[in-house]
């Protein structure tokens, strides 16, 4: 097969599979010389909160001295964690140890529960020694009280810019951002707010997952994309909406609309007019519209506003610590439902039938399953309902989740996210500094990945001539393929995300900052070399 077609094939594979092929080619490439693989296809990050992490390692010590003083056999057999007198013990602790890294967070941590909530101090360090140790299945099982009280704070400020709606979010921990979207999906058909043939919206270019489950068998939705086509007069990308398309949002026959904001690619953040216009139309055209938002990459974002808080009664939000943290291992995410929400309105308007069906199957959970919330079946969905009693996140992910959520909350100053934005702000000039492109300015950019549409700059450079050129000479993925080939640099293809065809996907988290200037120079000299070869052609 030659090299076009296979390239063309390849085309219809997710580019995360696409990516292992392009490892391969890359590592066959280091055989044949002394370069070292970049691989700038993943978006786990190469950086960790430390602080938290010390925090955890920390209360783990105190978490089997307690352990220790209810049993301590030579075997290496403890016993469990007392709740009566454990507060003073754990202020003891923390006074013995307080020159350790992490005890001031622990510290300002259970003074900010005593200060703010209220606490009681021996039902918290109760649940933190717990937590810690892992020695009992998750109470509540969808989230732990504390942790639901940190992370609904952590959530007001990163998602809601410190301005949350009125009443509270009900939580439920799930195993990373990926668990939550199965979940998601999962229960949005149980409950029959979603079935075959339902047309829901998905803003694109996407993260890939949400483009390939809702056509999977089991769902088989009717989904119609809204792709981010908008451009300026000179005809470089906004990665923004065109109002046209928002507004088909108002035909009530449209159930749902996902959305990942920022997006993944190209990491752009949804302009305030575009986020006022959807919520106009929510009020006052397709008030029952379900919002499922995405927001993992929020937290690179200053001043982010999520649906969740513009949109409180329609919107489901999904997000994960494990970008912001550096986390991905540990699998910390969580999926946030306002009290007052349309899926639970939506279900008690269902016909009787659906009604009664649902009612037997949750009638094993309670004696009144008509008033099951919807977050609350979600939690029981996650277990085939039959499993309910040993749902729930494990208790040391659900512990690291609430000191990455205080670690922010004390950090009044900001100072990890303004460190953030700029470790990621270096090594995106990097990148495009060495193509020649041009970045432009723009406040809505994250930057977490970047997209570079190569047609763009084909046609900026050379012409529309070179444009067709292109087209007619080789396959989008030939950038992706020639790059893993003859540099070993890894990226992948935007149009695998649904992005323009000719568009390249490269992770600004897992390199460090001269790396991205060896991509950039990559792109650059490919671009020139289809230059130099379509010149050749033209001198015929």
């Amino acid at each position: 097969m030659d090299s076009k077609n296979f390239e063309k094939k390849m085309e219809t594979i997710s580019p995360f599979e696409l990516k292992n092929r392009l490892i391969d080619m890359a590592d066959e490439s280091l055989k044949k010389t002394a370069r070292t693989m970049l691989n700038a296809g993943r978006g786990n990050p190469n950086w960790i909160a430390t602080t938290p992490r010390e925090a955890f390692f920390l209360l783990g010590q105190f978490g089997l001295e307690e352990c220790r003083r209810i049993m301590n056999l030579p075997e290496g057999i403890a016993g469990i964690p007392e709740k009566s007198g454990i507060a003073s013990r754990f202020e003891a602790f923390l006074k013995k140890n307080n020159a350790a890294h992490g005890a001031q967070l622990l510290e300002q941590t259970y003074n900010y529960l005593l200060m703010q909530h209220a606490a009681d101090p021996d039902s918290l360090v109760h649940e933190w020694a717990e937590a810690i140790i892992g020695d009992q299945y998750p109470v509540p099982d969808r989230i732990l009280h504390f942790t639901e009280i940190l992370v609904q704070d952590y959530l007001a400020q990163e998602m809601c810019d410190n301005r949350p709606p009125r009443g509270t979010y009900d939580l439920f921990t799930t195993e990373g951002g990926t668990a939550a979207m199965c979940y998601v999906f999962d229960s949005l058909q149980e409950n029959f707010l979603l079935n075959k043939g339902d047309s829901i919206f998905l803003m694109v270019p996407v993260f890939t997952p949400y483009i390939e489950i809702p056509q999977l068998s089991r769902y088989q939705f009717n989904m119609t994309e809204i792709h981010a086509n908008r451009m300026t007069d000179d005809g470089f990308h906004l990665w923004q909406y065109t109002d046209e398309d928002i507004d088909r949002l108002k035909d009530p026959s449209v159930k749902a609309l996902f959305v990942t904001n920022p997006s993944n690619p190209p990491s752009y953040a949804l302009s305030p007019e575009t986020m006022a216009r959807i919520v106009n139309i929510v009020k006052n055209d397709n008030p029952n519209l379900m919002v499922i938002t995405d927001d993992v990459y929020g937290t690179f974002s200053p001043h982010f506003r999520s649906f969740m808080a513009e949109l409180p009664h329609n919107t489901l939000c999904v997000y994960s610590f494990s970008k912001y943290f550096g986390a991905t291992g540990w699998r910390d995410a969580v999926i946030a439902l306002h009290e007052d929400n349309i899926f639970d309105k939506q279900i008690a308007r269902l016909p009787k039938e659906k009604r009664e069906e649902l009612n037997r199957r949750y009638s094993s959970l309670t004696l009144e399953p008509a008033k099951l919330k919807f977050i609350d079946r979600m939690v029981a969905d996650s277990r085939q309902v039959a499993l309910n009693h040993t749902a729930g996140l494990s208790l040391p992910q659900q512990m690291q989740m609430s000191l990455f959520a205080s670690f922010a909350l004390l950090d009044k100053e900001n100072k990890y996210k303004q460190k953030m934005m700029e470790i990621i702000e270096k090594r995106l000039h990097a990148l495009w500094d060495n193509t020649g492109f041009t970045l432009l300015k723009d406040p809505l950019r994250v930057g977490y990945y970047t997209e570079i549409d190569m047609l763009v700059w084909a046609r900026k450079f050379y012409g529309d001539e070179f444009v067709e050129y292109l087209k007619r000479t080789y396959s989008p993925l030939n950038v992706v393929f020639r790059l893993a080939k003859e540099t070993s640099l890894v990226l992948l293809n935007g149009g695998g995300f649904d992005g323009p065809e000719w568009s390249i996907r490269a992770s600004l988290a897992n390199l460090n900052e001269k790396d991205y200037a060896v991509i950039g120079q990559g792109i650059k000299r490919i671009l020139d070399e289809y230059a130099k070869a379509w010149k050749k052609t033209m001198e015929k």
